[in-house]
């Protein structure tokens, strides 16, 4: 966690000096390398100075001494102290506290950011550290383990932080070959979820997502045939309603063509009738027997 801290400070452009207590810089350098974090570069251009040295090389005053002139030598934007458990070997525990103190107010006043690492005991107070400088701290972050079904799993919590909200979620992360990966939150009915339960609740809900689809899909499908058969039975009626207005229709067409006969035999007969009865007529008829209307001898 520190060294991805110093590489995204370099990242910017921006110089960081890291007090190694624990490791020398080549050490440093080659366990980061094997997570992904190459820190080399920065070393070699100057954005980052590794201080390595023993806590029990010197005492505290001689270790504050030393920070406060690479801090003036170097200019840090940031710097990060690892451990700072370790001091108390130079010392006791009131001597190791104090001479933090005075490290944190000096960082403070030349506001410089600050990353510490503390190797904490445990129990049932997370908030207390073995050197008694948590109060002093701005933003408290506790990477712990969990221990479940044999196994022991990474997770990281911000425990507080001084005028920034954040949240309130335990996060599972993990130490990949390219760097820390942090893994979203997952819960299960019994709580947090990590590593192997976290995977084995992750499969069986996948598996109940894929049947839901597929019950979903065959649902649809058979949607889809009962409305083709709809849209079939539809079709066919429009058809027959088709057909049946057609035969209105010729129907219509008949009875009309039935009744202009009828009205024209009607008025063929009328007109018959007129020519028998009237005088015109008859004496047409008349001369038509006898031989065209001439006297014969």
């Amino acid at each position: 966690m520190a060294a991805h801290f110093a590489r995204s400070i370099c990242d910017r452009g921006e110089r960081c000096l890291y007090f190694a207590f624990e490791e020398s810089p080549g050490q440093i350098v080659r366990n980061m390398r094997t997570i992904g974090l190459n820190l080399a570069p920065f070393i070699d251009n100057g954005l980052l100075k590794i201080a390595s040295s023993r806590p029990t090389l010197q005492g505290l005053e001689m270790h504050l001494l030393e920070m406060h002139r690479n801090i003036r030598e170097q200019r840090p934007r940031a710097v990060v102290v690892d451990p700072v458990t370790n001091l108390i070997a130079a010392g006791n525990l009131i001597d190791t506290s104090s001479m933090l103190t005075r490290l944190i107010d000096f960082l403070k006043t030349n506001g410089i950011t600050a990353v510490l690492t503390s190797l904490t005991s445990g129990g049932t107070n997370p908030e207390a550290t073995d050197v008694g400088i948590s109060s002093l701290i701005d933003a408290w972050i506790i990477l712990k383990d969990f221990e479940v079904n044999g196994e022991r799993n990474r997770a990281v919590q911000v425990l507080k932080a001084r005028g920034l909200s954040h949240s309130n979620q335990i996060r599972e992360f993990l130490v990949t070959p390219r760097g820390i990966r942090l893994l979203e939150p997952y819960l299960g009915p019994s709580g947090v979820l990590t590593g192997s339960a976290r995977l084995a609740q992750e499969t069986a809900d996948r598996e109940r997502e894929l049947a839901r689809r597929l019950e979903a899909a065959r649902g649809e499908l058979s949607l889809r045939g009962r409305q083709k058969e709809l849209e079939a039975k539809m079709a066919a009626l429009k058809a027959e309603s088709d057909l049946v207005d057609q035969e209105l229709s010729n129907v219509g067409a008949r009875e009309k063509d039935r009744l202009d006969r009828g009205a024209k035999d009607q008025s063929a007969m009328a007109s018959s009738r007129r020519e028998r009865s009237s005088p015109d007529a008859s004496a047409r008829r008349e001369r038509s027997r006898n031989g065209g209307g001439r006297n014969v001898r």
